[in-house]
């Protein structure tokens, strides 16, 4: 068997179409700019290599072969071990959804990137828009694959956010927001006020949130 077929077994083909009609911007419901080589490592240590990115929307690693996207497949999930693009990692939450490693000596603390596509409203009266009634044209935009593109059209918006993964012995927590981080270190309450006063987190900012928790997990009594 050879490579390519070998690759192809393990992905997933996704319709996609290349006739967006509008005028398109970049939207980032990838977490990377661009498709970018990289590594899958499966546990019985096989590597496949292909141009990835992630979409956070789909919640799916993607694969660029020649233009045409492609998504891991389940049985590629079910064996799969890491993912690695440009120095970063990425691995399988519940064995379906990956989240990316920023810390995992001593502790574990990962990322997991979510994005929600909104397509714009179709006209409702008296001049408004009614976000509602464009949920059809969003199945009918996405069924076709254009979800997979690196840029949507310009009237479409991006919701994103994060879930942060946390376990320190204790078992997996998970943050949605920088007031459930401040409740788990309210035994801390005082080293967590000295470091959000001298450092701005953005919650948004996964180095940023990272750094917080390095902080709080070294210094912590």
């Amino acid at each position: 068997m050879n490579y390519g077929s070998v690759l192809l077994f393990f992905l997933m083909p996704v319709c996609f179409s290349l006739h967006a009609q509008q005028q398109e911007k970049e939207i980032l419901h990838y977490i990377l700019p661009e498709f970018t080589r990289g590594t899958v490592l499966m546990k019985n240590g096989t590597e496949h290599q292909a141009l990835l990115n992630y979409n956070a929307a789909t919640e799916e690693m993607v694969f660029d072969q020649n233009g045409q996207k492609l998504a891991l497949a389940n049985v590629t999930l079910s064996q799969l071990d890491t993912v690695f693009i440009k120095g970063r990692k990425f691995v399988l939450l519940d064995n379906k959804k990956f989240a990316e490693i920023m810390h995992r000596n001593g502790y574990k603390f990962l990322v997991q990137y979510k994005s929600k596509i909104i397509p714009p409203g179709k006209p409702a009266a008296y001049g408004g828009t009614s976000q509602t009634s464009s949920t059809d044209s969003y199945s009918s935009w996405a069924s076709d694959g254009r979800v997979y593109q690196l840029k949507l059209p310009d009237d479409f918006k991006i919701d994103s956010h994060y879930v942060y993964w946390f376990d320190n012995g204790g078992g997996w927590k998970s943050f949605s927001s920088i007031g459930q981080i401040r409740k788990f270190y309210n035994k801390e309450k005082a080293l967590y006020n000295k470091y959000t006063k001298e450092n701005k987190v953005d919650f948004t900012n996964p180095e940023s949130v990272t750094a917080l928790i390095r902080y709080m997990e070294t210094n912590s009594q």
